[in-house]
């Protein structure tokens, strides 16, 4: 699938993928697209200039792309970082061109390994200390992943002030290098060259059993109050990986599928913690999929993974030695306060980096045009008094002003270990 989105890395808001249009493209025809060919003048981008739009095709899953190349799976090998038998099978696929990027998100479920196959990539990377100064919000919705309302590229300082006070780990990622993404760490990231390819594989771990637990209660609030708003074609709240909006029976299903699961993997815990186990090896490698919005009955299973917190710049370099990637992993150091503002400093700030010896197209998206989302804009001139402050007369909050406060990250985790407490009396 492709898409067009309004929008750029310098656009005031974030490139939301509710702003992009889709089409369906092979692999050949976006590398003719992207070299400027004019066979593409009738083909699926024969709408899109190459030099106004962008192109990215995310999140495909390798074991179905190549579902009758099974041997292919193989190629890909998670063993090196301390994951044996993880391979292409639990891993996905990401083309993109000049420009193509992600907003600034965090995901909810397990931390991240990438692998940078071909051309370069810009990653920003705040930690989840950050979250508050990122502008949190759950609209798009879309399970797994909270999006930040600050364009971290060009952030609008005005709209957004507390930004300034995030702190920016930037990493330009180059073919054969992986980069570890630690758990909820918020990352904005671009494609700097014309063609880039990256394959990433999500870990799961223990904690995720409360994540989702808070996603679902996040689910049945997004739902029930956005679906019994009058919809507005300004108002895309839906993130179009979600398939549809489900009903209040279905997500309070998967609600206490999530909190048994959770308690499952407590009693699972306790169990173990009397014996030794000799298959964690294993079932680390259990296959995990970033969203399961589809599987509604889904067991997952109990994972293990120690987890370090990256990013110091007080880290001992001893400590480094003990982490099971192996002896190549640079430290990512903080920008230096006079940059970190922007979110936008120079590259050479690198992340923990390992030196490691399709069918379908994403958005597309173009460059020169301005967004404006009318749940997100600034409080008009004829608003304000005069001293400036907000005219509380005429001043409205919308609904995603509340569910903004409503299902915040914080909220969220207080609420699902207070419904925790009270299932498990």
């Amino acid at each position: 699938m492709a898409g067009a989105e309004s929008g750029g890395p310098a656009a005031p808001v974030p490139q939301f993928e509710t702003r992009c249009s889709y089409v369906k493209a092979t692999l050949e025809e976006f590398l003719a697209w992207s070299s400027g060919q004019p066979s593409c003048l009738s083909g699926p981008f024969s709408c899109f200039e190459y030099s106004k739009y962008w192109a990215y095709a995310d999140y495909k899953y390798i074991a179905r792309i190549f579902e009758d190349k099974a041997e292919i799976f193989q190629d890909i090998r998670w063993s090196d970082f301390g994951f044996p038998g993880r391979s292409g099978k639990e891993s996905t696929l990401w083309i993109g061109s000049e420009g193509a990027n992600t907003p600034c998100h965090l995901d909810s479920y397990g931390c991240n390994l990438v692998l940078q196959v071909q051309g370069r990539k810009k990653w920003h990377l705040f930690p989840p200390g950050d979250t508050s100064f990122l502008y949190p919000t759950r609209i798009p919705y879309e399970e797994s992943s909270v999006f930040s309302k600050v364009n971290v590229a060009k952030p609008d300082l005005k709209r957004f002030p507390e930004f300034k006070n995030t702190t920016a780990h930037v990493v330009t990622l180059s073919p054969g290098q992986v980069l570890l993404v630690p758990r909820h760490w918020w990352h904005y990231v671009e494609s700097i060259d014309p063609i880039t390819i990256s394959i990433n594989s999500w870990i799961e771990l223990d904690a995720d059993h409360e994540a989702r637990v808070e996603e679902a209660i996040t689910r049945t609030l997004v739902c029930a109050i956005k679906s019994a708003e009058s919809p507005s074609d300004e108002d895309i709240w839906l993130n179009p990986t979600e398939v549809e909006a489900t009903s209040h029976e279905i997500n309070l299903q998967y609600l206490n599928k999530a909190v048994s699961a959770y308690f499952k993997c407590q009693k699972a815990s306790v169990s173990e913690q009397t014996r030794p186990s000799s298959t964690e090896a294993e079932r680390v490698t259990s296959p995990s999929h970033k969203r399961r919005k589809k599987q509604v009955g889904w067991e997952p299973g109990g994972h293990k993974l120690l987890t370090h917190e990256f990013g110091s710049s007080t880290l001992k370099a001893e400590k480094f030695q003990k982490i099971p990637f192996g002896p190549h992993l640079i430290q990512v150091l903080p920008q230096p306060q006079e940059t970190s503002s922007t979110g936008a400093g120079k590259s050479d700030y690198r992340d923990l980096l390992h030196e490691n010896g399709g069918r379908h197209f994403g958005k597309l998206h173009c460059t020169r045009k301005q967004l404006a989302m009318s749940n997100d804009c600034e409080t008009p001139a004829n608003q304000m008094d005069s001293d400036g402050s907000p005219n509380t007369s005429q001043t409205a909050l919308s609904t995603n002003d509340l569910l903004d406060c409503l299902v915040n990250p914080h909220v969220i985790s207080l609420v699902a270990q207070l419904l925790l407490e009270r299932a498990g009396v």
